[in-house]
């Protein structure tokens, strides 16, 4: 990886801002995943069904925000960078699967704490992949 490409430099402040950025569009989205999930759920749809439908809800909301507003990308919109906004939410969608099942299934966890455990880690591997690769800052051609 060319690692000139893209300006990884740790600005503490800069990714303070946008995690806390992040984090309340995150509250937003996720707000919407649980009033989607347990809607779904109080009507018969099982957990892990419910779990796709109420993530996919957030995703739409979550590109448009954290793009414009949480890492306030400048450059236009292209196809490369939505599939990896894509890949980087099925990932943390895979990774929301296998704790939700964990916790419910195997575990026996009731349903908000198992929900709340798959939130937090689906939460990790978004923030990783869309501050250092979806929506990583480019160095400007001067």
């Amino acid at each position: 990886m060319n690692m000139k490409k893209y300006r990884f430099i740790w600005n503490e402040r800069e990714n303070m801002r946008m995690l806390w950025r992040f984090c309340l569009v995150g509250v937003g989205n996720t707000f919407v995943d649980f009033i989607v999930f347990f809607l779904l759920t109080s009507f018969g749809v099982t957990a892990l069904l419910a779990q796709v439908c109420s993530y996919t809800a957030g995703v739409v909301n979550s590109y448009v925000w954290n793009r414009m507003w949480t890492f306030q990308v400048k450059q236009k919109a292209n196809i490369g960078e939505f599939l990896r906004f894509m890949i980087v939410n099925v990932l943390s969608l895979a990774v929301t699967l296998l704790l939700l099942f964990l916790c419910r299934d195997v575990g026996h966890w009731p349903l908000f704490a198992g929900k709340l455990i798959a939130t937090l880690g689906g939460i990790a591997v978004n923030f990783a992949g869309s501050r250092f690769w979806v929506f990583a800052s480019k160095p400007s051609h001067s």
